[in-house]
């Protein structure tokens, strides 16, 4: 089971990178705010299979479902490699092999192990803040290739390249902070650090709204004069530190690069500079696997002994309906209105959830714990 979530991390992150490079790729027609269905594809396929595996799961041997999601996301991931091919919509060929590989990954809810509930106010609770964690993440995933490649100038290769970079330092951050994390809980519990993870997402992005004044580099002016050069590493580090500047040379591979002028607020939005950008990737990269674990453990608890393959189902359902959202209304919002109103957005949502959490606070324990509560007042 944990090489099987293994792999299936491993293709998603190689995807989520690339996704939009390959998209403009193969279809030059193709735009921001249809990237942000590219993406949900997956989460609406795997919205719409966890419940339907977790209910087969409940009945049959979970190899029947495990075997058939598996087959259908290697024919998916096959479609999706080979969607350059036909010579015209390659843009839906991919939307539908997402969604297809999305279905297969229904079967991760066969995964996760849970223990049953009574608690609904809880359960329904946990459900709303597992939804807020994965739209948050689903936001900084989705954006981090078009952000990087409107702020910083960077061509497709780039975004990639240095994205994929830092997405693995973020992967290791990850892998530590799961390990110190079930210590902590020990000492601290599970909600406090919880409480912890989100005011560590809300602070990671709410770094990432644009601060200076100084504005990214307009594409139009790229392709009109090629000899305009590039925001230099130190320059985009300049309010945090002072180090020389620098001047890199041009584009030379013909590819467009910087904010297109079609954004109309790349023309009055200061850029976000590559410090706040890291800054905030180590935040949100430390803040999101404490938040997710956290939720899972705390449902995991609350729920009680008995086969819960429906309960869990539901748990992944609405991570898929954050993931179907989160990329959608990013990229909508970030193509038309801008990054100050996305991430201001999602600081909203992030404090919203905090407030959530507060009230419900009291009621996410244990079930020996609640069941042992009822005991005590029935005596």
């Amino acid at each position: 089971m944990y090489l099987t979530m293994f792999l299936s991390s491993v293709g998603f992150s190689i995807v989520i990178m690339s996704v939009w490079p390959y998209l403009q790729k193969i279809d030059p027609t193709a735009d921001a705010s249809f990237l942000g269905w590219i993406i949900a594809s997956y989460s609406i396929g795997q919205m719409v299979a966890s419940p339907l595996f977790g209910l087969w799961s409940n009945y049959r041997p979970r190899r029947e479902p495990l075997v058939i999601s598996t087959a259908i996301s290697v024919a998916a991931n096959c479609l999706y490699a080979y969607v350059h091919v036909p010579h015209s919509h390659n843009k839906y060929y991919m939307l539908t092999a997402r969604a297809l590989v999305g279905f297969g990954a229904g079967s991760d809810v066969l995964d996760q192990n849970a223990e049953g509930s009574i608690d609904h106010v809880a359960v329904v609770a946990l459900n709303i803040l597992f939804f807020v964690i994965l739209f948050v993440f689903a936001v900084f995933e989705t954006i981090a290739t078009p952000l990087t490649m409107d702020m910083y100038s960077w061509t497709r290769k780039e975004a990639v390249f240095y994205n994929g970079i830092i997405l693995s330092v973020i992967g290791i951050e990850s892998v530590i902070v799961f390990m110190v994390v079930k210590t902590l809980s020990k000492k601290t519990g599970e909600r406090a650090i919880l409480h912890a993870g989100l005011l560590t997402v809300l602070v990671g992005f709410f770094i990432l709204l644009p601060w200076g004044k100084k504005l990214p580099n307009i594409q139009w002016q790229e392709i009109k004069n090629n000899s305009i050069p590039r925001t230099a590493p130190s320059e985009m580090l300049a309010p945090f530190w002072n180090l020389p500047e620098l001047q890199l040379s041009s584009n030379h591979t013909g590819e467009p690069v910087g904010c297109p002028v079609t954004q109309s607020w790349c023309l009055n939005t200061p850029m976000i500079y590559l410090a706040q950008y890291i800054s905030s990737d180590v935040l949100i990269g430390l803040g999101y696997p404490v938040c997710n674990v956290m939720s899972y453990t705390l449902y995991s608890k609350v729920l009680g002994p008995k086969p819960q393959g429906v309960y869990m189902g539901w748990l992944t359902a609405s991570g898929s309906g954050a993931r179907i959202l989160g990329p959608v209304f990013v990229s909508q919002i970030y193509t038309h209105l801008g990054p100050r109103w996305a991430f201001s957005l999602i600081c909203g949502v992030v404090v919203v959830s905090l407030l959530l959490l507060e009230i419900v606070y009291k009621r996410l324990i244990a079930f020996s714990v609640r069941y042992g509560r009822m005991q005590e007042e029935n005596c």
